[in-house]
């Protein structure tokens, strides 16, 4: 028999640890002696001590290591669930570092702008629910642009500029069902160069629009789109002074680059007259 001290120096784990492992039942001693309490291992619990260390190092939960220990046949597919989550995290951690020095380098500033007129294709985004995340949403944004620049190729068309999104509130029919928890809240918007043939041969469910020219104010953000940086987008375009006009939030609109999103309003006049689209 081992003495807690002698297990933990073979181990490499402190009493403090081993006593933990012990109280989360990863690692029982083999003793106890009921008047001292004091803990005693024998040599076989090495190798559990090391299958315990190594999981825990991996950082995996004390549940799911004791899941692992009960399970041994389900304990490869639960390690490699685990995996899953790290490489998930890391990537969430990678964008976030790459979106903290984006934004302790340069400031995101509110800048005018003018957006010329230009043809549009416009569907609406399937799948997004009231109450779902912006993860969600953002997926099946992604989806739906790609879907719909799949289609606008397809037919001859090209694309343009940068695809966008927009509330799903153009027609009364539209204002009604984004109320609802099955939308659709968002439409997918991709401007094109397309001569009559191309614009025919769209499926029904593919609307042509026109996109008038507009003054805007606009402000870019790196990284993924999220709920706190639509809201600092907003909050920064709607404090920005302008000299007799608004921003009209109601035209918001929200441009997909590769690297951010870029957040628009159209600017209108105080007496009502002002371009949107």
């Amino acid at each position: 028999m081992l003495s807690i001290s002698e297990f933990s120096e073979m181990c490499r784990l402190t009493p403090q640890t081993l006593r933990f492992y012990h109280s989360e039942g990863l690692l029982v001693p083999a003793e106890v002696d009921e008047r001292t309490g004091y803990r005693s291992y024998t040599f076989d619990q090495v190798e559990q001590a090391t299958l315990v260390t190594v999981l825990r190092g991996t950082g995996m939960s004390v549940e799911l290591v004791r899941r692992a220990l009960d399970e041994p046949d389900a304990a490869p597919a639960l390690l490699r669930r685990h995996e899953a989550e790290v490489r998930r995290r890391r990537r969430a951690q990678d964008e976030a570092i790459s979106d903290a020095h984006a934004l302790l380098g340069s400031r995101p500033e509110v800048r005018l702008r003018h957006a010329p007129e230009t043809i549009v294709v416009s569907k609406p985004v399937p799948g997004t629910s009231a109450g779902h995340g912006w993860d969600e949403d953002d997926s099946s944004v992604t989806a739906a642009v790609q879907d719909l620049v799949g289609i606008v190729e397809s037919c001859g068309a090209v694309v343009s500029g940068t695809p966008w999104r927009a509330w799903a509130g153009e027609t009364p029919d539209q204002k009604r069902r984004s109320l609802t928890a099955e939308g659709p809240h968002w439409l997918v918007k991709v401007p094109v160069t397309a001569d009559e043939r191309a614009l025919a041969a769209l499926p029904d469910d593919v609307e042509v629009q026109t996109f008038e020219a507009r003054d805007e104010l606009s402000i870019f953000i790196p990284g993924r789109s999220s709920m706190a940086k639509y809201g600092t987008a907003l909050s920064r375009l709607l404090t920005h002074p302008l000299d007799a006009a608004y921003a009209d939030i109601s035209r918001m609109r929200q441009l997909l680059h590769d690297d951010g999103v870029e957040t628009t309003v159209a600017i209108r006049e105080l007496d009502g007259t002002g371009v949107s689209g």
